[in-house]
């Protein structure tokens, strides 16, 4: 069985395998705040808390890149009881890396009650529920929040004018959201808003968080610089990665990490070793390369998933996070001809001296992401 045969029935295989949320990519804590009742508010955290206690970096895409890997993959051992103690010893560090202002006035918040799921499948990420309430500060008429930093991104829910969906706000960096006004809600974004919103989503996925699309893109790019092989495998990417895409979101399509993240390395590493393999495209590989698009449009649903789509501007967040997906891309390819087609693309060496090394080195990281992802 040759390597392009290997990649079709991998994928075959996991087309049909049901789906857990991934266990290893970092994602947003997401956190709904409402008021139960008069002169109170309580505020929900949905959080993989051992990636928090850890310390995983949130400049890390994934927690196996971080040094502290092997402590967030003990703590993901621990059975509900244990991680309840370690998240309760943990939580006066965590509660002051959330700020919740009333009227720019801090106010402390106590934890109200805790869930913390079994360990479950290796392949889900075990997202802890805590609680957080309190009582409004008498007279106040505003509400802002903000999550640490070191913590990671949040996605915040406060409810919208008028009822109905929340609005969601993503908070990164530890900055301090917008103004939230008391028993009036937050006005629904317009369209040009979402769009740009869910484009810039699309477009960080890529650059700079990314760095397994990077990669293949590159693989991608590395094969023939000549704008029609180019053309017709990245079109073949972006129609296969759409498709799934929309399945996904829609609720028709599903694949479980466990068998999309090794594919997705593994589409790595093929591209890179038929660059070394070939100097032309063959007939074959567009195919290949919509195959493996089709993974990676799960992969893009993921976190789309995870970070959820106004109902009322659907259509406009999926198509401009989509945009930015293929920006990202775009992007990717960009450099990469700025940095090294532009000036040795003519050159009797070109291709021994920069493609094959250069693939070597992606299809080595291809193989070695592939052997991890199922091992761990």
């Amino acid at each position: 069985m040759n390597i392009r045969q290997i990649g079709l029935s991998l994928l075959c295989l996991g087309l049909f395998v049901p789906t857990p949320a991934a266990s290893h990519e970092i994602r947003p804590a997401i956190a709904t705040v409402t008021f139960p009742s008069e002169g109170t508010y309580s505020a929900e955290f949905l959080v993989n808390m051992e990636a928090v206690i850890a310390g995983v970096s949130p400049q890390h895409k994934d927690t196996r890149e971080s040094p502290q890997a092997q402590t967030y993959n003990q703590l993901r051992e621990l059975p509900p009881s244990e991680l309840e103690r370690r998240i309760r010893e943990f939580l006066p560090k965590y509660l002051a890396g959330i700020e919740i202002r009333f009227d720019a006035a801090r106010v402390p918040s106590a934890l109200c009650s805790l869930s913390v799921p079994e360990v479950g499948d290796p392949a889900r990420v075990r997202l802890a529920l805590l609680q957080l309430c309190g009582s409004l500060p008498p007279g106040v008429t505003s509400l802002r929040m903000a999550y640490a930093a070191e913590f990671g991104e949040l996605i915040l829910r406060l409810p919208a004018v008028g009822g109905g969906d929340p609005v969601a706000l993503w908070l990164k960096d530890g900055e301090l959201s917008e103004s939230y006004v008391l028993g009036v809600g937050l006005e629904r974004k317009t369209r040009m808003e979402v769009a740009a919103q869910y484009t810039v989503f699309g477009f960080t996925h890529i650059l700079p968080k990314g760095l397994d699309h990077i990669l293949f893109v590159l693989g991608l790019f590395l094969l023939s610089l000549r704008w029609k092989p180019l053309l017709i495998q990245v079109t073949s990417f972006t129609i296969a990665h759409t498709i799934t895409l929309g399945l996904s979101i829609f609720g028709i399509l599903s694949l479980s990490p466990a068998i999309v993240e090794p594919l997705i390395a593994a589409s790595i590493a093929y591209v890179a070793i038929e660059n070394i393999m070939t100097a032309e495209l063959k007939p074959w590989r567009p195919f290949v390369v919509f195959g493996f698009g089709l993974l990676h449009g799960l992969g893009f649903a993921g976190v789309l998933n995870e970070i959820g789509l106004p109902r009322s501007e659907f259509v406009t967040a999926l198509l401009s996070f989509n945009i930015g997906v293929e920006l990202g891309q775009l992007a990717v390819i960009t450099l990469a001809y700025l940095l090294i087609g532009l000036w040795w693309k003519e050159k009797d060496w070109y291709r021994a001296r920069l493609v094959l090394p250069l693939s070597a080195l992606i299809a080595a990281t291809g193989v070695y992401w592939t052997i991890e992802r199922i091992v761990s």
